[in-house]
């Protein structure tokens, strides 16, 4: 229980009823409150937002694209890449045998098409990629492909599978990073203009991510004392 206490030094009363008893007021506080919200309880899901919308590419046996639509993904460390992938999925299959991969970030430009790699498994469907409409070049640096309409990409080298209860699934390394001109703005990237898309796990929406809110590092230093 979180007992409230007033200024006053000598006050070592709880709030309760049995105050009044020895005379003495309920205790108040204006340092330590609680406040009552309104709560609803959810159905457990992925349960983060946002979630990424990565498109992973690799290149099948026959040297074809294959791509797929991953929300379960992030940096492990600065250099280093994470993504929770069953050993099922042809992208895992591909990474394993040609060790690289490509993770590109989606856009706003091209939903259907991110969605369609989602939806479409490239393990029933030989032609996916090419029937996104969708374009590709070889990677600079490893061994995958590049989806040339989606502007930010990052090459990777796989690393392992952690394939134990609590693995992350594939690791890779990132070698090389690289955005479309049409993004970049002065010598560095301005996300505003990569017009990325975040997946929403509670209602299975896509949501564009563009506005600039706060500096990082930084506001916060505001409230320090």
């Amino acid at each position: 229980m979180i007992v409230p206490f007033t200024k006053n030094s000598t006050c070592i009363f709880p709030v309760t009823n049995y105050n009044y008893i020895y005379g003495h007021k309920p205790c108040q506080s204006n340092k330590r409150k609680e406040v009552n919200a309104m709560r609803k309880k959810l159905n457990i899901t992925e349960g983060i937002f946002p979630m990424p919308v990565l498109m992973v590419a690799t290149y099948n046996e026959d040297g074809s694209v294959n791509v797929m639509n991953a929300a379960w993904g992030t940096m492990q460390e600065r250099g280093n890449v994470a993504l929770n992938l069953t050993e099922t999925h042809k992208t895992v299959k591909n990474i394993k045998a040609r060790g690289a991969f490509t993770v590109s970030i989606a856009d706003a430009a091209h939903v259907a098409e991110a969605d369609y790699f989602g939806v479409e498994s490239g393990n029933k469907n030989a032609d996916k990629f090419e029937n996104s409409g969708l374009t590709a070049s070889k990677a600079e640096t490893v061994d995958a492909p590049v989806i040339n309409e989606f502007p930010l990409c990052l090459e990777c080298e796989f690393i392992e599978y952690q394939d134990n209860p609590y693995g992350c699934g594939v690791i890779g390394r990132v070698v090389n990073a690289t955005a479309d001109e049409s993004v970049i703005s002065g010598d560095k990237i301005d996300i505003s203009l990569v017009n990325a898309i975040a997946f929403d796990p509670y209602t299975h929406g896509y949501y564009k991510v563009t506005e600039r809110v706060g500096e990082a590092f930084k506001d916060g230093l505001k409230l320090k004392k």
